[in-house]
């Protein structure tokens, strides 16, 4: 995803899971092979073990990086495969508008961080679900959030 902070372009990273959760961002200036091996790096250490398949887009650093970083997984370019991933930039974009622009890459860093946190834990997947099974996890989702945050 670009973002245009302070009139430069910045690149956010954003790794997804098969359901469409949020695993990691990363915020960076770059989108050569040594920002990917950054990003790489950073997921595998927050992961603790390598993924069975990558889906990325057809940017020639991404393969680059995925031979350095981790040769044995399996890397799709496929039209349409990383979609999951494009999609999971929508509620940030919308979040962007509302604040009128992000003011520096910390910033956006330490919102995407939290805000993909927050957006698993309140997102289920409403399509597979009855509304009383709905309700129900929205309920559990709002009553463990206002424990953490200390509402009530």
């Amino acid at each position: 995803m670009f973002v245009k902070i302070q009139g430069r372009q910045r690149y956010l990273w954003r790794a997804v899971d098969e359901d469409g959760d949020v695993i990691d961002i990363l915020v960076q200036s770059r989108r050569n092979r040594r920002a990917v091996l950054r990003f790489f790096r950073k997921l595998l250490k927050g992961q603790g073990r390598e993924p069975r398949r990558l889906v990325t887009d057809k940017l020639g650093s991404c393969k680059a990086a995925h031979r350095a970083t981790m040769p044995s997984v399996i890397h799709s370019t496929r039209q349409y495969e990383n979609n999951r991933a494009e999609v999971s930039h929508q509620p940030t974009r919308q979040r962007e508008r509302r604040m009128r622009r992000f003011k520096s890459a910390a910033h956006l860093q330490r919102f995407a961080a939290v805000h993909g946190v927050v957006q698993n834990f309140f997102r289920v997947g409403r399509h597979l679900l009855r509304s009383a099974h709905h309700r129900l996890l929205r309920a559990r989702a709002f009553t463990e959030w206002d424990a953490v945050t200390c509402v009530r």
